[in-house]
């Protein structure tokens, strides 16, 4: 025989939304970026300086990528209900997941331009780019600090950051080359700079795909080990086992974990299952918990009849990944 199992779910919610603010910044770096754009078409195809047209290019891109995040964050706050459980918040993941493979395909427009400049360099007015260039510089220091103001931890303002730093990036360049343009007169300045700029949107655009790429698989958030968490659960004086053990990101910005406890059978379980939460919460940062904790079924001797009596059905049809067991409590 065995004691009845207590079946007590624990949810614990902090549903953070994007400020009010971080829309203002965003929207400041978008009217500048914009507004700067317009002008540097003009003068990128009159100077004849790839690195110039490419820097234009790429701002598009990060007026497009402000203007996703800016979408992903109304679209995010709308409240959960019908099939979306958890509301609309992986919004900002697919716009950071936009954001990066844009910079990549870019990247792989403006290598291929570049090495084409590389072989048959064109005539470049050095002095034109070198203004618009510092010009850039000026702009794009202005949105990057915008857009620094806004909440990073967010993904998706991280993804436009990263757009615009990258072009920052791209003007600081294009300023060099084009003051080697002008001293030297080595035209092929304008493409080898395009590649270094490039190999930047390569690195950020992997780094946003990777991790928005984690979220959309339900990995675990890059700073838990879910290991050794599985075992710290397991390390408290009443729990027997812990299996099911599940942790996720919904978005950047929040974690989830679930779990199936056994404790022992004369321990508490609401106590346990509030001294896990403490646990996650103040170790790992994670608020939103489902924890089901039920007593450890005693171990009894099973006598069946004749013609083979059903068994009792197992206490879970299986777990679901690695199961954490306290040795102490093993007999």
């Amino acid at each position: 025989m065995g004691s009845k199992p207590h079946d007590h779910g624990s949810h614990g919610h902090d549903h953070g939304v994007t400020a009010d603010t971080d829309k203002r910044w965003l929207s400041i770096a978008l009217a500048l970026i914009v507004g700067f754009m317009s002008v540097e078409v003009v003068i990128g195809f009159v100077a004849q300086s790839l690195a110039l047209i490419s820097d234009a290019a790429h701002m598009l891109t990060d007026a497009v990528a402000i203007a996703l995040a800016l979408i992903a964050m109304r679209i995010a706050k709308r409240p959960a209900k019908g099939g979306y459980t958890y509301g609309l918040k992986r919004a900002e993941i697919l716009s950071a997941q936009a954001n990066g493979l844009s910079l990549i395909l870019l990247g792989a427009w403006l290598a291929y331009e570049a090495a084409e400049r590389l072989i048959e360099p064109p005539e470049v007015n050095g002095g034109l780019m070198l203004i618009t260039a510092l010009a850039g510089i000026a702009v794009n220091v202005a949105a990057t600090w915008c857009i620094s103001r806004a909440n990073r931890s967010s993904l998706n303002v991280e993804g436009a950051y990263q757009h615009i730093l990258n072009d920052l990036f791209a003007f600081i360049g294009t300023a060099i080359a084009a003051l080697i343009v002008v001293t030297t007169g080595f035209a092929r300045a304008d493409g080898i700079a395009t590649l270094i700029v490039v190999a930047l949107m390569f690195k950020a655009g992997y780094g946003l795909l990777r991790d928005s790429g984690r979220i959309f698989l339900e990995a675990a958030p890059a700073h838990v080990d879910p290991e050794r968490l599985g075992d710290e659960l397991t390390a408290h004086s009443s729990v027997t086992e812990v299996h099911d053990l599940h942790i996720w990101q919904i978005t950047s910005q929040e974690a989830a974990l679930s779990a199936h406890v056994l404790v022992e059978p004369d321990g508490d379980c609401h106590a346990v299952r509030r001294d896990l939460e403490d646990l996650v919460r103040r170790d790992y940062g994670i608020t939103h918990t489902t924890l089901q904790v039920d007593h450890q079924p005693e171990r009894v001797l099973q006598l069946t009849t004749r013609g083979g009596g059903a068994s009792p059905a197992p206490h879970c049809e299986g777990p679901h990944g690695p199961v954490h067991r306290d040795a102490s409590h093993d007999h």
